[in-house]
C-alpha cells in the first residue's frame, strides 16, 4: 500500500517538472526571441545613429571648405572651391561613409548643388517666366502678385481675396519666395510642374523616383532625375557685399580715386570718369560691357563731377576686347568733361576687375543672387533666356575647357558667337561667384548599410557660414 502511494507521488513530481520544464523553456525562448529583435532593432537604430552621423561628417566637411575659400579667396580661379568640394565630396569615418551629389541638367554631379547654378524665381521678369516649359500667363500673373509688396491684382494674377475667398489657410507673401517648395502654394501652380519626379526636392535620384509605376511619384526608370521648374528656379540663391578678392565691394559712390585706382588698376582719368558716371541716375556697371567708359562718362559732365580739363579733347580708341566706340574725342569738351574726354575705352581685363571688385550703392542687406556663369545649367540659358542653343553649347564648351573657370562677364565677350548685344541683357542676372549651396548628404552605416540623408542649404558669404535649412528627409 506505502510503495503504490510512492509511486503516485514519484509519478506526480515527474509531471510536475516536465511542466516546469516546458514553462521554463518557453520562457526561456519567449526571451530569447524578444532579445533577439531587441538586438536586431538596437543595431538598426545604431546604424541609422551612424549613417546620420556620416552624413553629417560630410556636410561638415563641405562647411569647412567653404568657409576655407571665404577666408583664402583666389581672383584668378573660379573654380577652385567647386573642384575643392567635388574632391572631397565622399569620404569615410569609423563606423561609416558619406557621399554628396546632385543632379543638374539630366546629369550626376559629385559635391554640392551650387544654387546660383540656377535662376532666381524673384529676379525673374514676365518674358523670362513665360520662356519657361508650362508656364502660363495666368500663373506668371499669380507668381509676380505673390512677390510684389502691393494688394493690387495684376491683369492675369491673383491676390489676398482669391485664396480667401476659397477657404485657404494662407495669403500671398507680398515679399521674396524663400524656397521653391513654396511656389506650390501659389494659384495655378501644380507639385507635378514645380518637383517633377523630384518628389522630395532633395535633387537626388531616390528609388522610388526611378521605379515607372510602381511607387509614387510617377516618372520614367531611365536613370536620369527629371526635377521640374525646382531644377532651374531656386529662390535660396542671395547677394554678397564680398568681391572675389575676398574685399568688400568697393562703393564708388563714396570711393576716392586712388582707392578705385588700386583696386581695379584704372588710371587717375578712368577712375575720375567711373566715379562720375557711378553717380548718374540708374548707372549700372555692366553697361561698360556694350557702351565704352568715355560715352558712359559724358552722361555727368553737366553735374561737374568729373576733372576740370575744359578745352581739351582726346581722341578716338578702340578696347581690347573687340568693340569700338566714341570717346568724346573730337569735340570740344564742355563744363569738365575734359578728364573723361581723355579717359579712353577699358579693355576687357579691366571691365572685368569694375565689374568684379565694384559697386555704384552701398550694400545693405543681402538679396536674390544672380547665376554664376561657371556653374549655370545650359537648360538655364536655353529655356530661361531663350538663348541660341548653338551659342550656349559653345559657351559651356568653352567654359568647361577653362581649368580656372570664367574669372569675369568680360571673359564671357571672347567666347565665340557672343556679342555685347546678346551679353548686354543678360548681364544682370549673372555673375562669376557663388555663395549658397545645398548639400545632400547620404550616410552609410558600415554594420547594416542602412542609410540616411541630411539636406542643409548654406550660405558662405559670411563667417562662420550660416546654415539657411536644414532637412532629413
Amino acid at each position: 500500500m506505502n510503495s503504490r502511494r510512492t509511486s503516485l507521488r514519484r509519478g506526480s513530481v515527474l509531471v510536475i517538472v516536465i511542466w516546469a520544464v516546458a514553462i521554463a523553456a518557453a520562457i526561456v525562448g519567449g526571451l530569447q526571441v524578444l532579445s533577439f529583435r531587441q538586438a536586431v532593432l538596437g543595431n538598426d537604430a545604431l546604424a541609422r545613429v551612424q549613417a546620420r552621423w556620416a552624413a553629417r561628417a560630410g556636410v561638415e566637411v563641405m562647411i569647412a571648405i567653404m568657409e576655407y575659400h571665404t577666408q583664402n579667396p583666389d581672383p584668378e580661379d573660379a573654380l577652385a572651391m567647386i573642384l575643392d568640394l567635388q574632391d572631397h565630396s565622399s569620404g569615410t569615418v569609423e563606423t561609416g561613409a558619406y557621399d554628396i551629389r546632385h543632379f543638374l541638367d539630366g546629369q550626376e554631379f559629385a559635391g554640392p548643388l551650387d544654387e546660383h547654378s540656377k535662376a532666381n524665381i524673384n529676379l525673374l521678369s514676365t518674358s523670362e517666366m513665360l520662356n519657361i516649359r508650362g508656364m502660363m500667363p495666368d500663373v506668371v500673373g499669380a507668381i509676380l502678385d505673390w512677390r510684389d509688396a502691393n494688394e493690387e491684382a495684376s491683369m492675369l494674377g491673383v491676390e489676398k481675396t482669391f485664396y480667401q475667398n476659397r477657404g485657404l489657410s494662407y495669403e500671398p507673401r507680398n515679399a521674396d519666395f524663400r524656397s521653391i517648395a513654396e511656389l506650390e502654394l501659389v494659384a495655378g501652380v501644380w507639385p507635378e510642374y514645380a518637383r517633377a519626379e523630384d518628389w522630395n526636392l532633395n535633387g537626388r535620384l531616390d528609388s522610388n523616383e526611378d521605379d515607372g509605376d510602381q511607387t509614387w511619384p510617377e516618372d520614367k526608370p531611365d536613370g536620369v532625375l527629371e526635377p521640374g521648374w525646382s531644377g532651374i528656379l531656386t529662390a535660396a540663391s542671395r547677394s554678397s557685399a564680398l568681391a572675389p578678392s575676398g574685399e568688400p565691394r568697393l562703393n564708388l559712390a563714396t570711393a576716392s580715386t586712388q582707392e578705385v585706382g588700386e583696386r581695379t588698376g584704372l588710371t587717375e582719368t578712368q577712375a575720375n570718369a567711373l566715379i562720375a558716371y557711378a553717380k548718374t541716375p540708374n548707372a549700372r556697371l555692366e553697361q561698360l560691357l556694350s557702351v565704352p567708359l568715355t560715352t558712359l562718362s559724358q552722361g555727368s559732365t553737366g553735374s561737374g563731377a568729373a576733372g576740370s580739363a575744359g578745352g581739351k579733347s582726346g581722341g578716338g580708341s578702340t578696347s581690347a576686347g573687340g568693340r569700338t566706340g566714341r570717346s568724346s574725342g573730337g569735340r570740344s569738351s564742355t563744363g569738365g568733361a575734359g578728364a573723361q574726354g581723355g579717359a579712353g575705352n577699358l579693355d576687357s581685363a579691366a571691365i572685368g576687375r569694375v565689374l568684379n571688385e565694384c559697386s555704384v550703392s552701398e550694400f545693405k542687406r543681402p538679396g536674390p543672387g544672380k547665376i554664376n556663369i561657371n556653374t549655370v545649367s545650359g537648360t538655364v540659358l536655353r529655356e530661361v533666356f531663350d538663348l541660341n542653343p548653338k551659342l550656349v553649347d559653345t559657351l559651356l564648351s568653352r567654359r568647361d575647357a577653362k581649368p580656372t573657370g570664367l574669372t569675369s562677364l568680360a571673359a564671357v565677350l571672347d567666347i565665340p558667337g557672343m556679342t555685347t548685344q546678346v551679353l548686354a541683357p543678360l548681364a544682370k542676372h549673372l555673375g562669376v561667384q557663388s555663395f549658397v549651396f545645398t548639400i545632400t548628404s547620404r550616410g552609410r552605416s558600415f554594420i547594416s548599410g542602412g542609410e540616411s540623408e541630411v539636406m542643409v542649404t548654406v550660405d558662405r558669404s559670411m563667417l562662420p557660414a550660416q546654415i539657411l535649412s536644414y532637412r532629413e528627409p
